[in-house]
């Protein structure tokens, strides 16, 4: 089984889970916390990946970690069992993959802009507001400047990207003028 099948079993799992108790959000939220600390303690994850460091030990630690988090005994469970079968290396694969079940269960997209500029305020929510319109989803949307664009805005949502910078007509001329 390939890792993000792994991944993909254990974020349904733990969304059905979560359906169950209704914390879809709270769960969301725990794991991404977990998946931050791994991320940023590299000793922290080895040892718990270690096949030679005894189970007890990383499950103490686990432990240790969820209480300073306070995270929900749900969580704690999950965690115990990635750690019994070997699959707390596919945390960080769970949490994104966990997230996109979430938000299609609750009817919510994410999506990225990129603009050359910072936007304004109001020009990011008349753009949410399309983005919604144009979904029949609510969206969530995160706002990055990215000088390079020259001009214009990238928006990435669902997986596709819709390029209207500058930089990339540019591109574009400068293939089409090379193709003669």
């Amino acid at each position: 089984m390939s890792n993000s099948a792994i991944a993909i079993r254990y974020a349904k799992a733990l969304l059905n889970i979560a359906s169950e108790k209704k914390q879809v959000e709270q769960y969301a939220e725990e794991l991404v916390e977990v998946a931050a600390v791994l991320k940023k303690e590299d000793l922290l994850r080895l040892l718990l990946d270690s096949p030679t460091f005894p189970l007890a030990k990383k499950t103490a630690m686990m432990n240790d970690i969820v209480d300073l988090l306070q995270l929900s005994d749900g969580m704690r469970k999950f965690l115990d069992l990635l750690l019994e079968k070997g699959r707390i290396t596919y945390l960080s694969e769970i949490d994104v993959n966990y997230r996109r079940f979430a938000d299609d269960l609750s009817g919510v997209v994410r999506a990225k802009i990129k603009s050359a500029n910072k936007l304004t305020k109001k020009r990011a929510e008349e753009i949410q507001k399309s983005l919604q319109a144009q979904t029949g989803k609510q969206v969530i949307l995160s706002v990055d400047t990215d000088k390079s664009l020259i001009g214009g805005l990238q928006a990435e949502m669902s997986g596709k990207l819709f390029d209207g910078s500058v930089k990339t007509q540019l591109k574009r001329i400068a293939d089409t003028l090379a193709k003669g």
